[in-house]
């Protein structure tokens, strides 16, 4: 193969735009800035993007133009360049890495870049200011063209019943392993604050971070006025927030075509193991305390490339896991063998509730932040993992300054995948009717911190039982019995489900 087919990530840029106003950047305009501080970062022209093969873009929360690839490939001159949406999910930036890492290997690729932004505080205060929607269109000649296909996360009967709503999944899943640990209500409360308190010490330390601001474990764990629940148990502190002006860009290339542009060998990241999965739908997991598509992830990342085979994750000194809640980061803890008080810092951004989300792009920005690290801290590896969805997609890298020994491959994601696919569903229904108990649940706050509605996975009859139907339901009860929800365990409690006109409902006995 050699320096032809070797893929190295050769420029990172980063721009967070922290002082804001209703002139203040587009969403294309901090991807073109990223872009450029790409290209600063490798040392090149920016001429020299008009040699690129492919450019991707990951896509916005709420795309800002007709055809974002299009525009922004305009913008640089890149324009003979293969243009691309990555769709809704925040493992499209490492997907995008290991995908395109194999083109490259394949000889099917040389020049990448990768781009991806939000402008959600700006356009926030545009509305407000205006009533208007952003003025951010910009010509196209057609609609864009996604990499993969664009498809929902959930199906519509899981919208219906609230979930749609990140927050509200992650804190079943949150309660589901609380359950599952024995903890108190109040000891695992405490544990996310504790957990999270780590995270503030690295945003407060970044230049890039949103809220650059250390925060106590029991500030982050107690609600309050500024801290209220969003839902429980989870307060605005351990919320990814997306309401910031962020953007990330990273340039892939093969050494070969790096060291013909005139890069030096000191800016080349190597991508050392690779892996990607998908987990079943949300009512036909296993259960809500851990994830298959997670452990095999995990599995696969050491074993699926030659360079990593003699890799675990004691040798990894660099990690940034997910993190758009505590779930997602105790979850992968827990999955990747680290124990609860290892040393090293679980992430190097800070996080999506504190270094703040660009929405789907976050891990662009963690994965610009990881080469920044390796670089620093040379011959060392660094760990990078991403989800999108609700634990739906999963993603994860490893990158050191070390060169790949041999050639570069990845295993087929299909070749693992199947495993997965080939455990049967857990068996659910839309309408359930008759006795059933709790999986897990959450409970909903308001903007005045006051629980409006829980929400409850359960199963028809025991929860030991395979074949016991899983469903979805609302419970619409007085707020006295919301609050005890929130008090005590009720995982394991008995009701009676039933359909609505609209929604299932729960009703605890």
């Amino acid at each position: 193969m050699g320096e032809k087919s070797m893929p190295v990530l050769v420029g990172v840029g980063q721009v967070t735009e922290r002082e804001f106003d209703v002139d203040s950047s587009s969403v294309l305009d901090l991807m073109e800035q990223a872009a450029y501080k790409a290209v600063e970062d490798a040392g090149i022209s920016r001429a020299s993007l008009a040699g690129l093969d492919s450019l991707v873009i990951v896509k916005s929360f709420r795309e800002s133009t007709r055809n974002s690839p299009e525009v922004l490939a305009n913008r640089i001159g890149a324009t003979d360049a293969t243009q691309w949406l990555m769709p809704n999910g925040g493992n499209g930036p490492q997907y995008l890495v290991n995908r395109f890492s194999e083109a490259i290997a394949n000889g099917e690729s040389q020049f990448v870049l990768f781009a991806g932004a939000e402008a959600m505080a700006t356009a926030r205060k545009i509305v407000k200011a205006t009533g208007e929607q952003p003025p951010w269109q910009e010509v196209a000649t057609c609609d864009p063209s996604y990499l993969v296909e664009d498809v929902e996360l959930s199906t519509a009967h899981e919208q219906q019943h609230g979930l749609w709503l990140a927050p509200g999944f992650y804190a079943m899943s949150e309660n589901a392993r609380r359950h599952q640990l024995g903890h108190s209500v109040e000891e695992h409360q405490l544990g996310l604050g504790e957990l999270f308190t780590r995270f503030t010490e690295v945003a407060a330390k970044s230049s890039h971070a949103w809220y650059p601001v250390q925060r106590s474990a029991a500030e982050i764990a107690t609600a309050t006025v500024n801290n209220r629940y969003v839902a429980w148990p989870y307060t605005k502190y351990m919320n990814a927030m997306n309401q910031i002006n962020q953007s990330a860009a990273l340039l892939l290339t093969s050494v070969e075509q790096a060291r013909k542009l005139g890069i030096s060998d000191d800016k080349f990241i190597y991508l050392h193991g690779c892996s990607d999965t998908k987990e079943k739908s949300i009512l036909g997991r296993q259960n809500y305390y851990s994830s298959e598509a997670m452990r095999v992830m995990a599995e696969q990342v050491f074993a699926n490339n030659s360079a990593s085979g003699s890799l675990g994750i004691d040798d990894m000194q660099h990690i940034d896991f997910y993190s758009c809640f505590p779930s997602a980061v105790a979850m992968a803890r827990d999955t990747f063998g680290m124990s609860v008080d290892d040393p090293r810092q679980l992430t190097i951004t800070g996080g999506l509730p504190f270094h703040g989300g660009a929405g789907n792009n976050y891990v662009m920005n963690s994965i610009a932040a990881m080469v920044e690290k390796v670089r620093e801290d040379r011959g060392s590896y660094g760990l990078v993992t991403a989800n999108g969805g609700y634990f739906s997609k999963h993603a994860a890298g490893i990158y050191s300054t070390n060169p790949v020994e041999g050639d570069w491959s990845r295993t087929d994601p299909a070749s693992y995948q199947k495993v997965l696919d080939d455990v049967p569903d857990t068996p659910s229904t839309e309408s359930p009717n008759g006795e059933a108990t709790i999986e897990t649940y959450t409970v909903l706050y308001g903007r005045d911190n006051q629980p409006q509605q829980g929400v409850v996975i359960g199963r028809l009859g025991e929860l030991g039982d395979p074949k016991a139907e899983r469903f979805v339901a609302m419970v619409d009860d007085e707020s006295d019995v919301l609050e005890e929800m929130t008090q005590e365990d009720m995982i394991g409690s008995s009701g009676l489900a039933s359909r609505g006109d609209k929604l299932n409902k729960f009703i605890l006995k």
